[in-house]
């Protein structure tokens, strides 16, 4: 990664004609490896942020003009204080101005800005980048006007910035793991209780593999949407049968009888969301005893009921994890993000590597994309890359 301090200072002094006092922070990317589907019916996740991140600096101006400047697109926009909203032509630059709405929202003084940010999270793949772009604004803006809040209460209140500023649900997990994650540590998450547990990590002889599939993703969001939908429809027909029910009252064979003859579309969403409740604390119990091979079993189920039940997989991702699957060493290979396209996540023996790499060789031959592959590594959450670190005491571990 570049030091976003020297360029920040590179593509603003000039015009000031004199140096400039900027506070930078990190935030990363993330991986939902069990749960992520049907939120909010859900909330249930194991998730982990990942060594790929975004790097963003900030510094303030005297006028109450807002300059954005992208590094890696080498783009630049601009805003004015009362034009802080949403805009569909300014892209990126909508996530920097969520986090300055977020602190204006909460009272505190706001003048014109200076921001530049850059990252090597790989895109479009659902590894939350636009979320770590929100998170990184708001923890460098956090460190210059030195606002005492704690990671905790960021992470709920730029979730609900998010919403209110792009007028479309997001999940409050990943602004949770993109904030309050730690090195070599996975995150179970209850979004419906708040419940957030670290589990440390066993799998230091294994490497995490993310393998992009390539497979072009347009005109999915009406499917997403569809899916989101089944999910409510079916989590409202037993809040109707049973009053206050959740689909974490329910084992899927208690589902059976208590959907009924409700359609069989809803049905089967309804049951993959209640099995993946389970694969998740499942998972958890398996990490916290270094029970490698149950996890693995459960990631690989998980994969399947994706496939067969949510029917969000395609061809091509489960072609990436059945070669994973072939493989002894593997703890467990699985879709991540949305679906129907996108990216899959190895978790595999670190001797293995290469032998996996070579069984991806045939993917281009027989879909016609080539698989790009990263290497990834459980890492820590957002923090700041400025001496000022000591402010936030406070901050929740």
């Amino acid at each position: 990664m570049p030091d976003i301090g020297q360029i920040h200072r590179d593509e603003y002094e000039p015009e000031l004609g004199r140096s400039i006092h900027a506070a930078a922070a990190e935030a990363p990317g993330r991986i939902h490896f069990l749960g992520g589907q049907g939120d909010p019916a859900s909330g249930f996740y194991l998730c982990a942020a990942i060594d790929r991140c975004i790097q963003l600096a900030v510094s303030q101006r005297k006028d109450n003009s807002f300059r954005f400047y992208a590094v890696d697109l080498n783009e630049r926009k601009r805003s004015t204080l009362a034009n802080i909203k949403h805009r569909r032509e300014d892209r990126w630059a909508n996530y920097i101005k969520t986090a300055i709405f977020l602190f204006i929202e909460l009272g505190y003084p706001m003048h014109g800005l200076n921001i530049s940010f850059c990252g090597n999270i790989p895109q479009q793949i659902g590894l939350a980048s636009s979320t770590a772009i929100e998170a990184a604004a708001a923890a460098a803006l956090r460190s210059l006007l030195r606002i005492h809040i704690s990671d905790m209460e960021l992470a709920q209140r730029l979730h609900e910035a998010h919403v209110k500023f792009f007028g479309s649900s997001a999940s409050l997990a990943d602004y949770q793991v993109c904030l309050m994650a730690k090195k070599d540590q996975f995150l179970y998450i209850d979004s419906s209780s708040g419940e957030i547990v670290k589990i440390k990590s066993p799998l230091s002889g294994f490497r995490i593999m993310l393998v992009d599939s390539r497979v072009p993703r347009m005109g999915v969001e009406s499917e997403i949407n569809s899916r989101n939908a089944d999910t409510l429809k079916g989590l409202e027909f037993l809040s109707k049968k049973f009053d206050g029910a959740n689909f974490k009252d329910f084992g899927s064979k208690d589902l059976l009888d208590a959907l009924g003859d409700f359609p069989e579309q809803i049905r089967r969403r309804s049951i993959h969301i209640v099995d993946e409740i389970h694969r998740v604390k499942d998972a958890c119990g398996a990490l916290q005893r270094s029970d490698i091979a149950s996890l693995a079993k459960i990631i690989f189920h998980s994969h399947e009921s994706l496939r067969d039940l949510y029917e969000i997989s395609c061809p091509e991702l489960d072609w990436l994890v059945k070669r994973a699957q072939e493989l002894e060493g593997a703890a467990g290979s699985r879709m991540t993000g949305h679906g129907f396209g996108g990216c899959t996540y190895t978790i595999i023996r670190r001797e293995l590597v290469d032998e996996y790499k070579r069984r991806l060789e045939d993917y281009e031959r027989i879909f016609g994309f080539r698989p790009v592959i990263h290497e990834v590594k459980i890492a820590s959450g957002t923090k700041v890359l400025h001496e000022r670190r000591e402010v936030y005491a406070d901050t929740v571990n």
